[in-house]
C-alpha cells in the first residue's frame, strides 16, 4: 500500500529492483510510482508531476539519461535521481550536468536510497518556496508601481506605503526618520515618483558631505566672480530642482549656520546666488530624513526648533528589519535574483538553514546589510543554493561552515572520522560530490564507497 507522502516514480526495466525500491520507497512514507520502462516513465511523469524521479541509467530503448533530458521539458520541477552500476559513474556525473540531482550506485543500499530521495525532496520542497517568494516579489514590484523597490508584506511595511500613497500627491514637506539602511531615500523616491511632480528632477543633497563654507553656495548657487575660483555662474541645488523634489538626506548633520539659511529659504520660499543681488524664486516640493532622534536635538539645542516644525509637517517613520522580519525572506528572495542576473550566476533559492540564519540576526546594517550580504552570497555560492556556509562567519551558527574545526577524542574509529570529513567538506562544496573529492585529493568514486552505511535491501 502506497504512503500519503510526496510523490515518487521509480522507473527500472527489471521487475525485481522494481519490488524491492516499491516496498523500500512506501515503507519510508512516499507515495510510489512504477513503470518499466523509459516510455511508460516519460507517460508518467507527465500525468503525475512527481516530485522525485529514481531512474535506472542502463534500460533497453529509452535509458535513463533520455528520460532524464524528456523529464527537463515534461516535467521540469521534478528532482531526478540516477541509478548506476560503479562502470557508469563517468556517465552518471555526465547526467548530473544535464540536470541529475544526484546519482546511486548498484548494489543499491537501503542508506542510499533513503538519504538521496530525502534530500532530492528537500530540494524541491525550497525550489518552490523560492519560486513562491519569487513569485510574490514579482506581483508585488507590477502592482506597486513606483513603490516596487520597497519589498515587504509586513503591516509595519504596509503602513509606510499606505502614508506614502495619501501623501504623495500634496505639496506637504516630508520628513522621513528610521536607523540608517531602512530605506529612507527609497521612500523619498516613491513619494516623487507618485506625486504630480514624477515628470520633474529629483535632486539628492548629503547634508554631512558638504562643509559649512560651501553649504549656501551648494544649495543656492552663486554668481561668477562671487569668490575665489567662481570662473562662471552656477545653479545650486534648489534651481536643480524646480519643479520637482528637493531630498535632504541626514539633514541633521548640518551646522547652526547652515540650519538658519535653509530655514529662511522654507519660511520666505525664495533666495539669492551667493555673489548676487537678483531674488530667485523656484517651485520645490521638499522631503528630508535623518536616522537622528529630532526631539532630542531640539532638547539639546542642536537642531532648531522652528526649522524642526517646518520639517516635521508629515513625520514618517521607517522600521527596523528587526520590526519587520517576516519581510526577510522576501528581502532575501529579491536581492538574490537581482545578483543572480547581475553576477550571471544559476543561484535559485536559499537553503532552510541560511534561511534561519538570515532571519534570526539583528541586523544592526538594516536592509542594506541584508543586500550586501545576499550580494557575498549569490559571489561565493559554488551550488544552486545560497547555504550557511556563504553568509558572513558572524551570522553562522556556531559550529557550522568552511572555518569549522573538527575535534576526535583519541580512540575514535578511523571510519567515523573519515565518514564526518567527507560530510562536512560536501557541505562545504554545497552537495557537490566532485568538489569535495578534489577539495579532499581523493577520487570521487571514493566518496561514494565511504559513504555507503548499509546492505543492498532484500525482499
Amino acid at each position: 500500500m502506497n504512503g500519503d507522502g510526496p510523490k515518487v516514480l521509480v522507473v527500472d526495466d527489471e521487475t525485481s529492483n522494481l519490488k524491492v525500491l516499491q516496498r523500500l520507497v512506501t515503507k519510508a512514507g512516499y507515495t510510489v510510482l512504477l513503470a518499466g520502462s523509459g516510455p511508460e516513465g516519460l507517460d508518467l511523469l507527465r500525468a503525475e508531476q512527481p516530485e522525485v524521479l529514481l531512474t535506472d541509467l542502463k534500460m533497453p530503448g529509452m535509458d535513463g539519461l533520455e528520460l532524464l533530458k524528456a523529464a527537463r521539458t515534461v516535467a521540469p520541477e521534478t528532482e531526478v535521481i540516477l541509478m548506476t552500476a560503479y562502470g557508469t559513474v563517468e556517465i552518471a556525473v555526465e547526467a548530473m550536468k544535464e540536470g541529475a540531482y544526484d546519482f546511486i550506485t548498484k548494489p543499491l543500499k537501503r542508506h542510499d536510497v533513503l538519504r538521496a530521495i530525502g534530500k532530492a525532496l528537500e530540494k524541491a520542497q525550497l525550489l518552490a518556496e523560492n519560486r513562491s517568494l519569487r513569485e510574490q516579489v514579482a506581483q508585488q514590484s507590477s502592482r506597486s508601481g513606483p513603490f516596487g523597490d520597497m519589498v515587504g508584506r509586513s503591516d509595519a511595511l504596509r503602513s509606510v506605503l499606505e502614508t506614502v500613497r495619501q501623501v504623495a500627491p500634496s505639496e506637504a514637506t516630508v520628513l522621513v526618520t528610521g536607523e540608517s539602511g531602512t530605506g529612507k531615500e527609497l521612500v523619498a523616491r516613491a513619494i516623487h515618483d507618485s506625486s504630480d511632480r514624477s515628470g520633474g528632477p529629483m535632486i539628492r543633497v548629503n547634508c554631512a558631505a558638504i562643509p559649512e563654507n560651501l553649504f549656501e553656495s551648494e544649495l543656492f548657487g552663486y554668481e561668477k566672480g562671487a569668490f575665489t575660483g567662481a570662473a562662471n555662474r552656477k545653479p545650486g541645488r534648489f534651481e536643480l530642482a524646480d519643479g520637482g523634489t528637493l531630498f535632504l538626506d541626514e539633514v541633521a548633520e548640518m551646522s547652526p549656520a547652515s540650519q538658519v539659511k535653509l530655514l529662511r529659504v522654507l519660511q520666505e520660499g525664495e533666495f539669492e546666488r551667493v555673489g548676487g543681488t537678483k531674488t530667485i524664486s523656484v517651485d520645490v516640493r521638499l522631503v528630508a530624513a535623518t536616522n537622528r532622534d529630532l526631539i532630542r536635538e531640539v532638547a539639546e539645542r542642536k537642531f532648531r526648533e522652528d526649522l524642526y516644525y517646518r520639517l516635521n509637517v508629515i513625520p514618517i517613520h521607517l522600521p527596523s528589519l528587526r520590526e519587520r522580519r517576516e519581510d526577510i525572506p522576501l528581502l532575501a528572495a529579491h536581492f538574490m535574483q537581482v545578483y543572480a542576473d547581475k553576477n550571471r550566476k544559476e543561484v535559485r533559492g536559499v537553503t532552510d538553514e541560511a534561511l534561519d540564519a538570515l532571519t534570526s540576526w539583528r541586523w544592526p546594517g538594516n536592509v542594506r546589510e541584508l543586500e550586501n550580504t545576499i550580494e557575498r552570497a549569490v559571489v561565493l555560492c559554488r551550488s544552486d543554493r545560497i547555504g550557511v556556509e556563504n553568509l558572513p562567519p558572524q551570522m553562522q551558527p556556531e559550529g557550522t561552515g568552511a572555518s569549522r574545526k573538527m575535534v576526535f577524542s583519541i580512540g575514535t574509529p578511523l571510519r567515523e572520522i573519515e565518514q564526518t570529513v567527507i560530510e562536512e567538506t560536501l557541505k562545504h562544496a554545497g552537495g557537490d560530490k566532485k568538489l569535495a573529492a578534489r577539495l579532499l585529493g581523493i577520487a570521487a568514486r571514493t566518496i561514494y564507497r565511504k559513504l555507503e552505511g548499509e546492505k543492498e535491501p532484500t525482499s
